[in-house]
């Protein structure tokens, strides 16, 4: 009897301890969102203080974003090869020194290599970090739970950029938005040692070497083309060039995939619908989100003037919205399967940014923004969940990490492309109306009108795809 007992101590100690793991794995990808947008309110101070040019303080972006968009299919590889538990931990101990060091910066050459080094350590965290989920979480019951919890907290990190960045930049200061990471991370270090076991000995296949060094340049040229075209525009020398030399990589590196012994990216993974399915939803959700975050905070400060505090406190019932659909997503998959719940979600996310198109240049939130901001909390909650739920669904534990980086490359180059196409749209339609003699708030208003119409059109794209790959999703039993 006593062997029962402890047999049941035992396994309920082994439940308790995946959930606080979830926990910190969550934390780690919160701050990895995060800092894709945290940023952006502290640049015009950080710009001051450190006398930094325009062009510099755009640099404070893509510094994170090119080697956080390049190397995560190396890093999701890597972390299959080396242990999730070792490259996630890897990661978040470079995060954390990048993040420290970002936060010291005396200059641009500086702060700009601080944040290179940030952007490559999410990459090595973030695949090895939703790996090392779906390992903890076989049972499709609770890693339907778990990934509501970690979807949630992805989107939560998308909309909290905004109102964390002016809270911190207001009360201490520009650095606060780096030094913030450090002790969240440093917590994090202490505590997955004693939640998640150390890594097994795995086969140790050789790396594929040419295929990496293809597939990051590639990715590398085309985020860094589609990063450029809002200040040098889409015809420039510099955005044909790079997108050139991004079409040749990519080719090169599905050649060299489909030849190679032990493949990056083993082609026969899209054979999994469900995989193919969620990556492509996965790549719209990115641009539908990077374009609505952007202009919204935009649309706010300079048309509505709210402050930065102001803009960052409206996100909260977006946020909330968010939160509160997560605990019921898992039952809608597990109802009517994962496809039809994506697609329900990327409608509902596309009915709240058509209603926020129609917000006028004298908005007020409880009028023209709430209605929308609970409808795309609900939405991108519900996308964001079984979105990643489906592209990393069927796939063999040596290709976790795979699958994982996969999707958070689909995102982020998603975002990049979207961001390009929207903000370049947005300011034809700006130019026109000025250039008609419409006042500049109107002119404005329509422009980001267009944002939010083309991320609903993504939106919509998004559902047709997954209904029509993802014919028949399997259900959790």
């Amino acid at each position: 009897m006593s062997s029962i007992v402890q047999s049941a101590i035992a396994n309920s100690r082994a439940v308790s301890l995946r959930w606080w793991a979830l926990i910190a794995l969550a934390f780690a990808q919160f701050l990895v969102v995060l800092d894709a947008s945290i940023v952006n309110i502290a640049l015009p101070s950080l710009g001051s203080e450190l006398n930094l040019s325009t062009t510099t303080l755009s640099g404070v972006i893509t510094a994170y974003v090119l080697p956080f968009g390049g190397l995560l299919l190396l890093g999701g590889r890597l972390s299959d090869r080396f242990g999730h538990r070792r490259l996630f931990m890897t990661g978040v101990a470079g995060f954390a020194l990048a993040s420290a060091a970002a936060g010291m910066a005396t200059s641009g050459a500086w702060l700009l290599t601080a944040r290179a080094i940030q952007g490559a350590s999410a990459a090595l965290l973030a695949p090895a970090a939703l790996a090392l989920v779906t390992k903890l979480f076989a049972n499709p019951k609770d890693r339907a739970k778990a990934l509501g919890i970690w979807g949630a907290v992805a989107g939560i990190g998308s909309a909290a950029g905004v109102l964390l960045g002016g809270v911190l930049t207001a009360s201490l200061g520009w650095s606060a938005v780096f030094y913030v990471n450090v002790p969240v991370a440093a917590l994090i270090l202490a505590a997955v040692p004693f939640l998640i076991a150390k890594d097994s000995v795995g086969e140790r296949l050789s790396l594929d070497m040419s295929g990496s060094a293809a597939v990051t340049a590639g990715i590398v040229a085309l985020v860094a083309a589609l990063s450029g075209t809002e200040r040098v525009g889409w015809t420039a020398p510099q955005t044909l060039i790079l997108a050139a030399l991004a079409a040749v990589l990519l080719g090169l590196f599905v050649f060299l995939e489909k030849r190679a012994s032990n493949p990056l990216m083993p082609l026969g993974i899209f054979r999994n619908k469900s995989v193919t399915g969620g990556n492509l939803a996965m790549f719209l959700i990115g641009g539908a989100t990077t374009g609505l975050f952007f202009a919204l905070s935009v649309y706010m400060q300079q048309v509505l003037h709210y402050d930065a505090l102001k803009a960052g406190l409206t996100q909260l019932p977006l946020a909330g919205a968010l939160v509160a659909i997560a605990g019921v997503v898992p039952a809608a998959i597990k109802a009517i399967g994962t496809g039809k719940t994506l697609a329900a979600s990327l409608i509902l996310l596309a009915a709240g940014l058509i209603g926020l198109s129609f917000s006028p240049s004298d908005a007020t939130f409880a009028a023209n923004l709430l209605g929308p901001s609970i409808l795309i909390g609900v939405g991108l909650g519900g996308a964001f969940i079984s979105g990643t739920e489906l592209a990393v669904h069927g796939v063999a534990d040596g290709e976790a990490g795979l699958a994982s980086g996969l999707v958070n490359t689909s995102q982020q180059i998603g975002g990049a492309i979207g961001l390009a196409v929207l903000t370049t749209a947005a300011s034809a339609r700006i130019d026109r109306l000025m250039g008609r003699g419409v006042a500049e708030a109107q002119a404005l208003t329509g422009g980001f009108s267009w944002v939010f119409l083309g991320a609903a059109a993504f939106s919509i794209i998004g559902a047709i795809v997954v209904l029509a790959v993802v014919r028949k999703p399997r259900l959790p039993k």
